[in-house]
């Protein structure tokens, strides 16, 4: 699977689940985290599609806001949507990770 592949379903989750977490409990951060991280995700899938610099950094960029605001919460609380976004941070942290460390 290709990495704009990657960047675009990562982008499609999260900010379908930011907009599904305001839907059910009208939680503003929830959506805008959701589409934040979502729009970066989706940015940086473009950048890569396009052949234009930065596409893997955006997305790295992106797995790292939601890893950093995801982990902790999921470390102190166990609930299982913060364990998902945990998994998918780390999931575009090691893929997105991985293909920047090829560019060096």
């Amino acid at each position: 699977m290709s990495l704009q592949t990657i960047a675009y379903i990562l982008g499609a989750l999260t900010a379908s689940g930011g907009t599904m977490g305001f839907v059910r409990t009208g939680s503003i951060p929830s959506i805008a985290a959701g589409l934040t991280v979502g729009l970066l995700y989706g940015l940086g899938g473009y950048r890569l599609q396009s052949r234009q610099s930065y596409g893997v950094e955006l997305a790295l960029l992106a797995s790292a806001v939601l890893g950093g605001s995801s982990i902790p919460r999921a470390i102190r609380l166990g609930k299982p949507v913060p364990i998902v976004l945990s998994l998918v941070s780390v999931f575009g942290l090691l893929t997105f990770g991985n293909a920047f460390r090829k560019t060096l």
